[in-house]
């Protein structure tokens, strides 16, 4: 189960030899999309990974996934500007830096088939769908089911099998 992930096995980001935690994550998302069952999209759109807000990445995210493909769709890094514009990518990384306007970006992708992944502490528990998270210097992940759920999104059992399982917070729990 575990060679899933085996090209992007958390790693200590401290080792010099090992990859970056942006390049260990950059390779994380890629997996995510392969391990997704998607809801059909517009015939010959690319597969949009999409940035909002402040990009950590940098050059990462599109080197590890130049000419990569998610099924027969070309991956597509694209850098938003706009949170009206995230609707129209299948993932989009919600930087920390959007962290203040987090709760009304998650509103505005509710019934999208969006893959809403981010770093900030307690981003799956306030309705995000995958969070990062450091422990003890390697990258790991949780998952909210709920949120998935909400977006159309049927995540693999080896992938879920890997990930900490979160379910929304607040007053919104179960809402739909």
């Amino acid at each position: 189960m575990l060679l899933i992930l085996l090209p992007v096995a958390p790693r200590s980001v401290a080792q010099a030899d090992s990859p970056s935690e942006y390049q260990l994550k950059a390779a994380f998302l890629f997996n995510f999309a392969k391990f997704i069952d998607w809801p059909p999209s517009s015939p010959g759109a690319p597969f949009a990974i999409c940035i909002l807000g402040q990009d950590p990445f940098g050059r990462a995210l599109d080197d590890s996934l130049q000419g990569k493909m998610i099924g027969d769709r070309q991956l597509e890094v694209r850098r938003l500007k706009d949170k009206t514009e995230a609707r129209r990518c299948r993932m989009v990384f919600i930087s920390s830096s959007e962290s203040a306007h987090l709760a009304d970006i998650l509103e505005s992708l509710r019934g999208a088939n969006v893959l809403t992944v981010g770093e900030t502490n307690g981003f799956a528990a306030a309705g995000g769908t995958i969070e990062f998270t450091l422990q003890d210097n390697r990258v790991r992940f949780a998952i909210n089911t709920d949120a998935a759920n909400r977006a159309g999104l049927m995540f693999s059992s080896k992938l879920l099998a890997l990930a900490k399982i979160v379910h929304d917070e607040g007053p919104s729990k179960g809402g739909g």
